[in-house]
């Protein structure tokens, strides 16, 4: 049993990655090269480079990203994840592939704004969903943990200061215009992937007193499946013995107990409160 779940949990993390990863690569070949928008990382590079010495910035993508993969491999070890490895692959082989079967030579709309809330948006929810699962899109990401392991800079502090200058070129190879589409690109792709990792990872935090826990206990345990913590407590003002129920719901979850207290037991008293960082068996580990 407990080897049909293993299987199961690498099947959804790989159609997760594999997701993640068409994401990274339709936006980027749509919105991001069509218009020059250099947010940072490789594909940012390589626009860069590509307008600077005329060579397709897919073949630059797949040449920089397959050199900083060998680097990675080589120094970093086991800190360079297996996943890592495919979703660069994948998004590297798969803007080659649409270099040769859809070139686009031009943006798809004559509306820059919309295409770059486009070309912010789709790649941060795609980097969120990698970083939940411990991945990258490799990369500058790469550059960012060669700088943390020979230097004392923090690894955010690195992705930002090598995804910086690599957008700030964007003013001496561009116009203008695209030089400031780019910088406030890089600012919103950092905001929206905060948030859309704070998403994922939500949770429901339930403190829940009450003087029948009975009935509450067995609906998380037998239906929702979880655990929880209980402990005794005493009214402050009426001394009344009541027990304190302590549980961490995902949010479907969180609806259905909500419910079912407010059915079975409507005096119960409820505090429900939002955390994204939940650490421990059945959530997210310590790495």
């Amino acid at each position: 049993m407990d080897t049909s779940n293993s299987r199961l949990k690498k099947f959804i993390d790989f159609l997760w990655l594999t997701a993640a990863s068409i994401l990274i690569v339709v936006s980027t070949w749509l919105f991001k090269y069509p218009n020059n928008f250099t947010f940072g990382g490789i594909t940012g590079l390589s626009i860069v480079f590509s307008k600077a010495f005329g060579v397709s910035a897919s073949t630059l993508n797949l040449v920089m990203n397959a050199i900083l993969l060998v680097i990675g491999v080589l120094v970093l070890g086991k800190v360079f994840a297996g996943k890592t490895f495919y979703v660069t692959i994948f998004s590297t082989v798969g803007l080659s592939i649409l270099d040769k079967l859809w070139p686009i030579t031009k943006p798809l709309t004559n509306e820059p704004v919309i295409e770059v809330l486009f070309a912010v948006a789709i790649p941060a929810v795609a980097s969120a969903i990698l970083f939940n699962m411990d991945a990258s899109s490799g990369g500058t990401d790469i550059v960012a943990m060669l700088l943390k392991k020979y230097t004392t800079m923090e690894i955010g502090t690195a992705i930002f200061i090598v995804d910086l200058i690599i957008t700030m070129s964007a003013f001496l190879v561009f116009d203008f215009q695209t030089g400031l589409f780019s910088l406030t690109g890089l600012f919103a792709k950092t905001l929206i992937m905060d948030g859309a990792i704070e998403n994922i990872n939500l949770c429901k935090y339930f403190t829940i007193i009450t003087t029948n826990p009975k009935p509450i206990c067995d609906y998380i345990h037998n239906t929702l499946h979880r655990s929880a913590t209980i402990y005794k407590a005493e009214g402050a003002y009426s001394h009344t013995e009541r027990t304190i129920v302590l549980v961490v719901l995902k949010r479907s979850q969180a609806v259905h107990l909500r419910r079912y207290i407010k059915e079975i037991e409507p005096t119960a008293f409820m505090m429900i409160t939002n955390s994204s960082e939940i650490i421990g068996k059945g959530f997210r580990g310590f790495n």
